[in-house]
């Protein structure tokens, strides 16, 4: 069994980025699966609180350690990454020396009602995610214009194309999933 812990850059209740998570969790092979890590209830990253985490911190980091690799599907705000998403990415890194990512596997994907989607985002993310070395897909990257009645009300991928986009998308990080845990093996 492969796990795939998500996290959803928007905490809206209406994101597509969710609805584009849960899509793709619907796509996963059979011995696959999905769970999100939530970011929502993490507080403001403050070093203040290095010498007592908040549980919920605990919990997050504890989450990500408890997966094989971790998608992250984000929107763009402002030309770079919500502001809720680089807290949950501060509070990985912490304490010194205890950082989640380093050496897990991370592909990063997003939506957006556009058509360049997410990549200023994306391009930010992956600098954050470089410097917590973090072992972070580079192809094939995953920009999706989520156009209505892309995602059915059930969660399913309508269109053929992108269906098939996305098939890809996700056995190229489980095969990096895979590359990543036969190099722990060996090494």
């Amino acid at each position: 069994m492969t796990t795939i812990g998500y996290i959803v850059g928007s905490i809206s209740s209406t994101s597509i980025n969710r609805t584009l998570a849960e899509a793709l969790a619907k796509l996963a092979p059979e011995g696959v699966e999905f769970r999100e890590i939530a970011i929502k209830d993490l507080p403001f990253y403050s070093p203040d609180l290095d010498g007592s985490f908040p549980q919920v911190a605990l919990d997050f980091k504890q989450a990500i350690a408890d997966v094989d690799g971790v998608l992250i599907v984000t929107p763009e705000y402002s030309r770079s990454i919500p502001g809720v998403l680089k807290n949950a990415l501060d509070w990985s890194a912490r304490p010194y020396g205890q950082a989640s990512f380093d050496g897990k596997p991370v592909a990063v994907i997003g939506a957006s009602g556009g058509g360049i989607a997410t990549a200023a985002a994306q391009q930010h993310l992956r600098a954050i995610l470089g410097h917590y070395n973090a072992v972070t897909m580079g192809q094939p990257e995953g920009f999706i214009q989520l156009t209505p009645g892309l995602i059915d009300a059930d969660g399913n991928v309508t269109v053929e194309s992108t269906r098939e986009f996305l098939g890809f998308y996700l056995q190229s990080f489980l095969t990096l999933i895979a590359r990543v845990e036969a190099a722990r093996k060996h090494a």
